[in-house]
């Protein structure tokens, strides 16, 4: 999907977002840092999922969960930092949390994991870097 109103939509409501392969603040230089850092201090509540990093307790201040599954409560968005080969094996979390939207970082494309997720009513977002996109939204908010 890359219509930008639908983009918009999806940015407005957006307040609560998992991000699947975070990275730590040793990695500060890495997208799978920076664009959640940014969220964070755009005011969305960021909730840590990392793939590595199994002495991580906290990142940007919040706990760390090893599961999209074990995060309590709804999530608005699930922010994917995975190579698309990799995503397959995050799919049954992904179901089971059943998040509204799931975003695939710029770069990032994997069709058949997408269709599965939109069959289940999950919106996806492929391709996009939501840093990006936020910043746009927002500046036309101001406008």
């Amino acid at each position: 999907m890359s219509d930008t109103s639908v983009i918009d939509a999806i940015l407005e409501r957006m307040r609560r977002v998992a991000v699947l392969g975070i990275k730590t603040e040793a990695q500060r230089d890495q997208p799978a840092f920076y664009v959640p850092e940014y969220l964070a201090g755009a005011g969305i509540e960021i909730v840590p999922v990392p793939v590595y990093y199994p002495d991580a307790k906290t990142i940007l201040g919040q706990p760390v969960y090893r599961r999209l599954a074990d995060v309590p409560g709804d999530l608005d968005l699930v922010d994917v930092f995975r190579r698309p080969q990799d995503i397959e094996q995050h799919v049954d979390d992904i179901l089971a949390k059943h998040p509204h939207v799931v975003w695939f970082q710029l770069g990032i494309r994997n069709d058949a994991v997408a269709a599965r997720l939109q069959a289940a009513g999950i919106e996806v977002v492929q391709d996009k870097c939501l840093l990006v996109e936020h910043r746009r939204w927002a500046q036309t908010r101001r406008a």
